[in-house]
C-alpha cells in the first residue's frame, strides 16, 4: 500500500472489483486501508473443512423436558395525542442495484483514435481526440470514487462509480473538476481534457464491468 491508494485505485489497477477486495481481505466498513498494508489480490485456498459426527440420538425412555410457556405480553398503552411526532428522515443519494441499467452517452466529442482490445495490455479502453481543454463530461450519474494522478500510465484520472457493476474511468485530463465523493449527473463536466501521462491530448475512457475493464463501444450509443 501507498499513501493515497484507496480501494477502488487498487481495484482498477488490478482489474479486480472492491468486493472482491472486501470479501478476500475480509474488510469492515468503513474499509480503511493504511499506508503499507498487504492485501491480497486473489482468493484464499479453500480450507478443508473436520467431519463433524452427528449427535446422538436420544434414549425412547429418557424424560421429556418441560416445556416453558412465557406468560402473555403486557397490553400497549395508546400513543399520547400530545407527543410531537417523529422528524423526517432525510433522505441521501443511492446507487441503483445490481442489474439495474446505466445509459450511457459520450464523454467528449472526437475523433476516436483506437478502440478497445482485451489482448492489448494498453487498450483497456478507447482513445478520443480532442483540444486542451475541451470539456469532459460523466458518460452517467454517479458518484466520483476517485479523483487523482496516482495510478501510473493515467496521468490525471476520474472514476465514477454508476452502480453495483458499473464504473467508468476518464484519463489524461489537463484539470480535474468532480471531487472524490461528489455525486454526478449524466453529461456534468468533470474534467477538462489534456495530456498528462500521454504525448498527445486525448481522453481515454474506460467502463469497467464487476471491476473488468469491458469494450466501451457496446455501451456507448451510435454516432
Amino acid at each position: 500500500m501507498r499513501q493515497g491508494d484507496t480501494l477502488y485505485s487498487i481495484s482498477f489497477l488490478y482489474g479486480i472489483s472492491v468486493d472482491e477486495l472486501v470479501a478476500w481481505n475480509r474488510l469492515h466498513k468503513p474499509y480503511t486501508i493504511f499506508k503499507g498494508q498487504k492485501l491480497r489480490l486473489s482468493p484464499p485456498p479453500v480450507s478443508r473443512k473436520k467431519t463433524v459426527p452427528a449427535p446422538a440420538r436420544p434414549s425412547p425412555h429418557a424424560s421429556k423436558p418441560k416445556i416453558y410457556h412465557p406468560p402473555a405480553p403486557a397490553k400497549r398503552k395508546p400513543p399520547n395525542p400530545g407527543r410531537s411526532r417523529a422528524e423526517p428522515v432525510v433522505r441521501t443519494h443511492a446507487l441503483p442495484a445490481t442489474g439495474s441499467k446505466v445509459i450511457w452517452s459520450w464523454p467528449v466529442k472526437g475523433v476516436l483514435l483506437s478502440k478497445y482490445s482485451a489482448k492489448s495490455v494498453g487498450k483497456k479502453g478507447i482513445d478520443i481526440a480532442g483540444k486542451t481543454g475541451d470539456p469532459v463530461r460523466a458518460a452517467a450519474a454517479g458518484k466520483v470514487v476517485y479523483s487523482g494522478s496516482g495510478l501510473g500510465g493515467y496521468g490525471r484520472l476520474i472514476i465514477v462509480k454508476h452502480n453495483k457493476d458499473f464504473l467508468s474511468a476518464y484519463a489524461h485530463n489537463r484539470t480535474l473538476i468532480a471531487r472524490e465523493g461528489q455525486w454526478v449527473g449524466k453529461g456534468e463536466i468533470i474534467a477538462r481534457m489534456g495530456r498528462s501521462g500521454t504525448d498527445r491530448t486525448q481522453l481515454h475512457f474506460e467502463i469497467r464491468k464487476r471491476g473488468r475493464p469491458v469494450d466501451p463501444l457496446h455501451y456507448l450509443p451510435a454516432r
